[in-house]
């Protein structure tokens, strides 16, 4: 029998669902006083963060589905009418993905459609891609076209199950809190549909709607090519690429990418190159799992004696490289590598290009707190700053625009979940100008003989090694995970934290949950606190620094572990021992996988 709660929640929804399939799944739920599935559904409402919602397609509150994105999408257009006076002047931007779901009648361009037809219904103009994009061209049209707000939909990475609403404020960058807050109170007062909000097709004929779809196109290329140098070596080049876009969107752009640096088109995986929402050839289309999404990139490299491969994840912001190394072998370049590679290629352009030496007191680059410190130890050389931000792109893309505000230059920011900012002009991680300016610096190497693994060892002798390693484990019950994290808080007693791995001493010890911070003076850590997300930092005395945090888009407890020695000393071999020592003590001890019943990451 179904709580009186659900079945009263379940009655509500069926008088303002007009989505035929997801209103009889309701229907037969009801009729069954099926209680598992009523509680899935109608549960509690999705949750809206600064990465707006992520969530499995499906009927009810809990689920992504017509009559949620309606009822968000009011929220999120009261709220901008709160905030904007000029709303009605400058509008909002919607781009979307590929995904669908056919069982409940979800895809991502209705979702955009029922998106668009909300903010049209109050006279605001909607700048609607007419065609699937990658996720930075929202971020990109909103600063291009001055405009106020914009929304993607996608999942992502994400299984093919998931859809996700992400929300880009009128600096370019992702939202950051108190607005999430703001947006969750103004959805909770705009639930009950409005008038014309199931009537997507007055949108059609709509003097409101606007396609950004070719303008984009041609205006993005033209401007990640003021980050083309090396032209002459692209057109002559020898190297072949292997692009894939995991069934996703990047395909296209990606080839238009290459054309805009006069290289010749990348050769795609045929099996992976249209958008497709089952995902047929992988098992998870996110290439940050690894080398299980490249299978069929390394067997066309094979057969077209291709060195280099470019994955780009389902909405094409992420980008995995890899590269054949002379035993035959393929190197997958981790986030961190291929950071620390592009951080350099993109200094050494912009050092060619500024002769004049005070020129570099304004250049910034920005990582992740989870990221490896390479960027750093580039800066304290080379004589710029470097700063790091709170996990996610939305922190250093505010920041980015905060420092470009104030006539600074971001040359480059980067997170280890493979995402890349390599132009001002997109906010976020893109992977399209990432691919192509991962081309043109490998073109540029192969003229001096060196592979990019050559050149991360290059980079590593003259800036000091940075080895590191992450990984994670999966836990669906949030009260072992809460568990987990207080008993590192209460270790030895009391609010104490451990002050020992196994073998390893603990030196300090950053808390960005509670905002504790051993290693200031005032024990208040100085990166921003949030007590809804789970963050611990370790350091130890052999150098090492461990972080351990809950993700927050997936079940799982995720760790980032690093090894850094000064340049020229340590042998990588012992380093990158000494880190598996380091990370074994730590799984161990900290995660208690047994006790706490977690299950490891598979291949």
């Amino acid at each position: 029998m179904a709580a009186p709660r659900l079945t009263e929640a379940a009655a509500q929804w069926l008088r303002w669902d007009k989505n035929i399939k997801t209103s009889e799944i309701v229907k037969q739920l009801v009729a069954e006083e099926n209680a598992g599935e009523l509680q899935k559904c109608f549960g509690s409402r999705m949750e809206f963060g600064t990465a707006g919602l992520r969530a499995a397609m499906g009927p009810g509150i809990s689920q992504m589905n017509d009559l949620t994105i309606i009822q968000t999408t009011q929220g999120f257009c009261r709220y901008l009418e709160k905030n904007f006076s000029d709303l009605k002047k400058r509008g909002v931007v919607i781009g979307f993905d590929a995904r669908a779901h056919p069982s409940s009648g979800s895809s991502s361009k209705r979702f955009a459609r029922l998106a668009a037809t909300t903010f049209i219904s109050q006279g605001i103009p909607v700048y609607l891609f007419s065609n699937i994009t990658p996720t930075p061209f929202v971020p990109y049209t909103i600063t291009h076209l001055k405009l106020s707000a914009g929304i993607m939909i996608t999942a992502s990475h994400n299984p093919k199950q998931d859809n996700g609403y992400k929300v880009y404020w009128e600096n370019g960058a992702q939202i950051t809190s108190p607005h999430d807050k703001g947006i969750s109170q103004t959805i909770e007062e705009n639930q009950e549909p409005w008038p014309q909000a199931w009537d997507d097709s007055l949108i059609d004929s709509s003097l409101l709607l606007h396609d950004p779809y070719v303008t984009i196109n041609k205006d993005y290329f033209k401007d990640i090519q003021k980050h083309c140098f090396h032209r002459n070596i692209n057109k002559e080049t020898k190297l072949k690429f292997v692009h894939t876009s995991v069934h996703g969107v990047g395909h296209e752009f990606v080839q238009s990418a290459f054309k805009a640096f006069d290289f010749k088109p990348p050769l795609a995986v045929a099996e992976q190159k249209d958008p497709d929402p089952e995902f047929p050839t992988v098992k998870y289309p996110n290439p940050e799992e690894g080398k299980g999404v490249l299978t069929l990139s390394f067997a066309l490299a094979e057969k077209e004696g291709a060195g280099i491969i470019l994955a780009n994840d389902p909405d094409a912001d992420r980008l995995l490289v890899a590269e054949k190394q002379e035993s035959g072998e393929w190197k997958v370049f981790s986030g961190n590598e291929l950071g620390a590679l592009l951080g350099w290629w993109i200094f050494t352009c912009w050092k060619n290009q500024n002769q004049d030496p005070t020129a570099i007191k304004d250049v910034y680059m920005l990582s992740s707190t989870v990221s490896s410190k390479i960027l750093r130890a580039i800066a304290l050389k080379e004589g710029f700053h470097f700063e790091e931000t709170l996990t996610g792109f939305k922190w250093m893309g505010n920041r980015a625009k905060q420092l470009t505000d104030q006539e600074k230059t971001v040359l480059f920011a980067f997170e280890e979940a493979i995402g890349y900012m390599c132009s001002p002009v997109v906010l976020d991680k893109d992977g399209v100008s990432a691919a192509v300016i991962t081309a043109e610096m490998s073109s540029w190497l192969a003229t001096k003989n060196l592979s990019l693994s050559q050149q991360l060892k290059a980079i590593y002798d003259e800036y000091g090694y940075h080895i590191t390693k992450a990984s994670y484990f999966i836990c669906h019950d949030p009260k072992t995970i809460k568990e987990l994290f207080e008993n590192l808080r209460n270790y030895d007693g009391k609010n104490t934290y451990p002050k020992s791995c196994g073998k390893f001493k603990v030196s300090g010890v950053r808390d960005l949950t509670t905002g504790y911070d051993s290693s200031q003076p005032d024990q208040k850590a100085v990166l921003p606190t949030s007590k809804s997300s789970q963050m611990i930092t370790f350091t130890f005395a052999n150098g090492g620094v461990a972080t351990m945090r809950t993700s927050g888009t997936e079940p799982k407890i995720k760790y980032y572990a690093e090894l850094c020695a000064p340049p020229g000393h340590g042998d990588p071999d012992q380093l990158k021992k000494e880190l598996d020592e380091l990370v074994s003590a730590i799984e161990e001890y900290f995660f208690q996988p047994e006790k706490n019943k977690l299950q490891p990451k598979t291949e």
